[in-house]
């Protein structure tokens, strides 16, 4: 007797929102972070490398894949891309988001958006920028480190872990006074210091290692850099006078990179709290995505959404990792260097200079 035929059972699709003609700017600002203007800007980037070599009647486009994407790095949540009348399913969400991230951080593409000054022209402009916050001249970037909390990975896992004991990427990041990102380096672990990190990065041996930038412009960061001469630091101990305006200056301009921090994070939720997400590879190129779509923001003039427009839930910048559960590794304490002589004499010169009202 013949086996019954099995009757294939038609697939069910889901009904995809057309968001980008059915919703304002100021919707897909809040949901997506960019104006339909900027969503396509970003499609067009990567258009060619994301486009499926299919003729499927129901491939997802290159559009559909930014704005599930967008949702992603704007909610922390991927749950939310396929429950968001996009579209996908689960699965197909994890995998159009891996091949935009991908396409996204190619350094052809981040090269465009991340321009560090070194001509007279660019490093002046910045300069006056910075100086309109407390009058600290020569100043084109403010310079810090932050930690994005990631899950703790299966190699290397000790490395992870920070000084607060719980894992992640340490990412050194330069703004300008206008919140723009100038330079941004997402690979190192969270047990690496910030002074490490610094040492190791183009900035320090190509951007100022080779003369890049002309003589008397500088970054300012907090005590744990190291000083130089295109590195100011604050005064550990300074003395009433120079020392101490010098040091007032110094905090409120370079507080630009800690108000800039906060305004990333704020944009993108991705960036709040735990990332869950392997390996740390993709981890890096959420951050420097993630860096490159805020400046997108910024050259669009487009703000960060208030609390009450944004459609997920809201945390505290600042989150307060002292309470949450602790890694079992702790990371050695980084040893402490000398700092250079050179750089203290040129700082010290430079106080005289510019901050000495008696001379």
């Amino acid at each position: 007797m013949a086996a019954p035929m099995r009757i294939r059972q038609p697939r069910n699709f889901r009904d995809r929102k057309d968001v980008l003609n059915e919703l304002s700017d100021a919707e897909l600002i809040k949901r997506y972070r960019l104006d339909r203007a900027g969503i396509m800007l970003v499609t067009d980037l990567v258009r060619e490398r994301i486009t499926n070599q299919t003729e499927r009647s129901r491939a997802v486009t290159p559009e559909m894949k930014v704005l599930v994407t967008l949702r992603y790095l704007a909610t922390g949540k991927m749950q939310l891309c396929s429950g968001d009348d996009l579209g996908p399913s689960q699965q197909t969400v994890s995998r159009v988001i891996t091949e935009t991230l991908f396409a996204l951080s190619r350094n052809e593409i981040l090269s465009q958006y991340f321009k560090f000054p070194v001509t007279l022209e660019n490093c002046h402009t910045k300069a006056v920028d910075f100086q309109h916050i407390a009058g600290f001249p020569g100043v084109i970037g403010t310079i810090d480190g932050t930690h994005v909390r990631i899950t703790a990975p299966k190699e290397f896992e000790a490395e992870y872990v920070n000084r607060k004991r719980y894992h992640s990427i340490n990412v050194q990041v330069v703004f300008d006074a206008t919140y723009r990102i100038l330079d941004i380096v997402a690979r190192w672990p969270g047990s690496v210091h910030d002074a490490r990190i610094l040492r190791e990065s183009s900035l320090n041996q190509v951007v100022f290692g080779r003369g890049m930038v002309p003589d008397g412009y500088h970054l300012l960061g907090d005590s744990g850099y190291p000083c130089k001469k295109w590195l100011l630091t604050p005064y550990l101990r300074p003395q009433p006078g120079p020392q101490s305006d010098y040091n007032r200056a110094h905090k409120k301009t370079r507080n630009v990179v800690e108000r800039g921090i906060g305004q990333l994070k704020r944009r993108f939720h991705v960036l709040h709290g735990e990332i869950r997400v392997t390996p740390t590879a993709k981890v890096c190129q959420i951050i420097k995505v993630c860096a490159m779509l805020h400046n997108i923001c910024k050259d669009r003039n487009i703000l960060i959404p208030a609390p009450e427009d944004i459609d997920e839930p809201a945390k505290d910048i600042e989150e307060d990792y002292d309470n949450a559960p602790l890694a079992v590794q702790q990371p050695l304490l980084p040893p402490v260097a000398p700092r250079p002589r050179e750089g203290l004499l040129y700082r010290d010169e430079f106080v005289n200079l510019h901050f000495d009202n008696d001379e």
